[in-house]
C-alpha cells in the first residue's frame, strides 16, 4: 500500500477525497510542476570497469545498513531518525543493483513521530533485518516514540505488522538471531553494570519466544565495553549474531560513530558466551589512515554480514565520503551526503572474518559478486546521474521523505505537479511541515524545481528547503511583503540560538510576473552553496553565491543525518 493510501485508510482522514492538481495554482497551496535533481562528483566520472562495482552501493544518507537473505533475494534497509516515512526497504538479486521497494514505517499510526522525536537525534537508530522460515522481521529502536520494537511481513514490500514493544530490552540497537534448534535470541547494546566513563558501554543478549518474543532467560552480558587496546570498545553497539560453522560470531561496531568508529568480532561455542575477541581486532576501520589521503572515506563501521548462493559472505556497513579531512582530523570531516551504504567481501583468516585489514583502503570499485546481474534501479543509487520528478503518479515515490510523521494530508499529487498547503507548521519549530524533500547523493548537486505560487498576504512563502536538522536549515522561498510585491529571500539557521525563523541573509523584490511561474534552484559544490532563480526558465540569476553549505554537515550540525532537499511551504498563523 502506498503512502497516500495509508494515509486515506487512516480513521482522522476517512472522508478526504483526493484529487489531482492542475497546473494553475490552487488556493491556499503552493504548486511544484517539477523537481530535478544532478549529482557529479569527480569520483564518480569513471564508470566501473566490467566485473566490478560502484562504491558506496547507496549514497547519501543511507545509515546503519542491515541484510538478509531470502534464496536469490537480498533485502537492505537503514537507519531514518525523525524522517517519515521511516526505515527504507531496498531489493536486489546480486548485491550490487538496489531498488527500494518500500518503507517498513509508512502509516501515520504506526509511529507517531511527534515534537519529541529529534530530527536527526530521534526516531528511528540502526534497523536489524532478517528473514527466517519465510517471515521477514524486522527489529529497531526508536528513540523519543517508545523504544525497542519488532515488525514483521511475509513480503517486504508489502505492509509490515503494527510494532510488538520490547520493554524487556534495554538500550538501542537490537537485532533477532534464529538458532537451528529453533530458540530465538535478541543480542543488543545495554549499559554496562559498573559504567565507569560515559563511553562505557556493553553487549546483552536475551533468549526470547519465537512468537511473542517475550523474555525466556536474564538479560546476560557478553561485551562488558572499555577503551582497553586493542580493541577499542567505547560506546560498543549494533551488535549481530551469526553461526558460522558451528560457531557463534558476535559483530559488533565500536569506538563512535565519528574518526574512530571501527567493527569487532568475537566467537564463542554459545550464544550466552563467553565471546574471546579477535586477536587482530578491528576487522574494519579507517581510523589511523593519512589524513592527506585521496578521496577519503572516515568512520567505517556498523556492519552486517551476509553469505550469498556461491558460499561468498559479504559486509554491508557505513562510512562517510568527506571533504575537507583538517589535522588533527574532524571527526569525522565534513560531508552534507550523510552515512552512505557499502559493500565489501569478507575473507577468512585463521577462523576469523575480515574485511578490510588494518591499514587497508576500502577500494572504490571491488570486483562484482559471482551472481547473475540484478536489473539496474529505475531511481539511480550510486554514480553520476540525474532524475526528474513530474509528480505524474497518484502517490509519492518511496524515497520521499517528510519531517515527522503526518497527522493529516496536507499535500495532493498527480497530474504532473505536487500541491503544498500553506501551513503554520514550519521548519525550526520541531513540528510537521509541508515539507517534501529527497536525499543529496553527492558532494556536488544541485535541486531545481519549477514552482507556481502567489502570495496572498505577508507570510505566506513557497520554495525550496536544505534541511540537517530542525536548527540547521537554508529556506529559498518566495513571499511578499508590506507593498504586497513580490520577494525572495534565503533565511539561514544556524543553531537553537538562531530564531526559529531563521535569518534572512538575501533577498530581492522580482517583477510582478515571478507570481506566474519562478524556477529555483540551489547548487551544492562541496563548502559552498548557491541560491538562484529563473522566471523564463532559462536564464538564472544569482540570489545568493557562495553560501556556507557547513551547516548542512554533521560536523557543524551534530547528528546523525545527511542534507535533504525539497519543496516546501509555510504561512505564518494569524492565532
Amino acid at each position: 500500500m502506498n503512502i497516500i493510501s495509508r494515509l486515506l485508510s487512516s480513521a482522522f482522514i476517512s472522508a478526504l477525497v483526493v484529487i489531482a492538481v492542475p497546473h494553475a495554482m490552487a488556493a491556499d497551496k503552493a504548486v511544484f510542476e517539477w523537481v530535478e535533481y544532478t549529482g557529479s562528483d569527480a569520483l564518480f566520472n569513471t564508470a566501473p570497469a566490467a566485473g566490478t562495482f560502484q562504491n558506496p552501493i547507496l549514497a547519501g544518507f543511507h545509515p546503519d545498513p542491515s541484510i538478509t537473505r531470502a534464496g536469490g533475494d537480498y533485502y537492505l534497509v537503514n537507519s531514518t531518525f525523525g524522517y517519515y516515512p521511516g526505515i527504507p526497504v531496498f531489493h536486489s538479486h546480486d548485491l550490487v543493483n538496489w531498488t527500494q521497494v518500500g518503507n517498513v514505517i509508512d502509516r501515520p499510526d504506526m509511529m507517531p513521530f511527534n515534537q519529541h522525536v529529534s530530527l536527526n537525534g530521534g526516531g528511528i537508530y540502526a534497523p536489524s533485518i532478517r528473514h527466517h522460515a519465510g517471515t521477514f522481521y524486522l527489529i529497531t529502536t526508536c528513540i523519543g516514540c517508545g523504544g525497542n520494537f519488532v515488525s514483521t511481513t511475509r513480503d517486504p514490500a508489502g505492509d509490515w505488522s503494527d510494532p510488538i514493544w520490547l520493554p524487556h530490552i534495554q538500550g538501542i540497537d537490537p537485532s533477532l538471531f534464529f538458532d537451528d534448534d529453533g530458540r530465538v535470541y535478541i543480542v543488543h547494546h545495554a549499559e554496562p553494570p559498573t559504567k565507569r566513563y560515559p563511553a562505557h558501554t556493553a553487549i546483552r543478549v536475551m533468549e526470547v519466544d519465537p512468537k511473542t518474543f517475550a523474555p525466556l532467560s536474564e538479560d546476560v552480558l557478553l561485551v562488558d565495553g572499555g577503551d582497553k587496546q586493542p580493541f577499542h570498545t567505547d560506546y560498543i553497539e549494533g551488535p549481530h549474531i551469526y553461526k558460522i560453522d558451528g560457531h557463534y560470531f558476535l559483530s559488533a561496531a565500536g569506538g563512535g560513530t565519528g574518526y574512530y568508529h571501527q567493527q569487532q568480532i568475537y566467537r564463542s561455542d554459545s550464544p550466552f558466551g563467553p565471546f574471546v575477541p579477535n586477536p587482530n581486532n578491528p576487522i574494519l576501520t579507517h581510523h589511523g589512515l593519512p589524513d592527506d589521503r585521496p578521496d577519503p572515506v572516515t568512520a567505517t563501521g556498523h556492519a552486517d554480514l551476509v553469505q550469498d548462493q556461491t558460499g561468498q559472505w559479504w559486509a554491508v556497513f557505513l562510512g562517510t565520503r568527506v571533504y575537507d579531512l583538517p589535522t588533527p582530523p574532524q571527526d569525522p570531516g565534513r560531508f552534507h551526503t550523510g552515512r552512505e551504504s557499502f559493500l565489501l567481501p569478507v575473507r577468512w583468516e585463521n577462523g576469523w572474518p575480515i574485511i578490510l585489514a588494518k591499514g587497508e583502503v576500502l577500494p572504490w570499485t571491488p570486483k562484482a559478486p559471482a551472481l547473475p546481474a540484478g536489473n539496474k534501479s529505475p531511481v539511480p543509487t550510486t554514480g553520476n546521474f540525474s532524475w526528474r520528478e513530474e509528480f505524474d503518479g497518484a502517490q509519492l515515490a518511496p524515497q520521499w521523505l517528510m519531517v515527522r510523521t503526518p497527522q493529516q494530508p496536507w499535500w495532493t499529487t498527480g497530474d504532473g505537479a505536487l500541491a503544498l498547503e500553506l501551513r503554520a507548521d514550519r521548519i525550526g519549530a520541531k513540528a510537521q511541515p509541508s515539507f517534501a524533500g529527497r536525499r543529496v547523493q553527492h558532494m556536488t548537486a544541485s535541486v531545481t524545481s519549477r514552482l507556481k505560487f502567489s502570495p496572498a498576504v505577508q507570510g505566506e512563502e513557497a520554495g525550496l528547503l536544505a534541511v540537517q536538522s530542525d536548527d540547521f536549515y537554508y529556506a529559498f522561498v518566495l513571499g511578499t511583503n508590506a507593498q504586497g510585491e513580490a520577494v525572495l529571500r534565503v533565511y539561514r539557521r544556524q543553531g537553537d540560538k538562531e530564531a526559529v525563523e531563521g535569518v534572512v541573509v538575501a533577498e530581492r523584490v522580482l517583477a510582478a510576473e515571478a507570481r506566474n511561474g519562478l524556477t529555483l534552484k540551489i547548487a551544492i559544490d562541496k563548502a559552498k552553496v548557491d541560491f538562484s532563480y529563473s522566471v523564463d526558465g532559462q536564464r538564472f540569476t544569482t540570489l545568493l553565491g557562495g553560501a556556507d553549505a557547513g551547516l548542512l554537515t554533521s560536523a557543524v550540525a551534530n547528528g546523525f543525518t545527511g542534507a535533504v532537499i525539497g519543496p516546501y511551504a509555510h504561512r505564518v498563523s494569524t492565532h
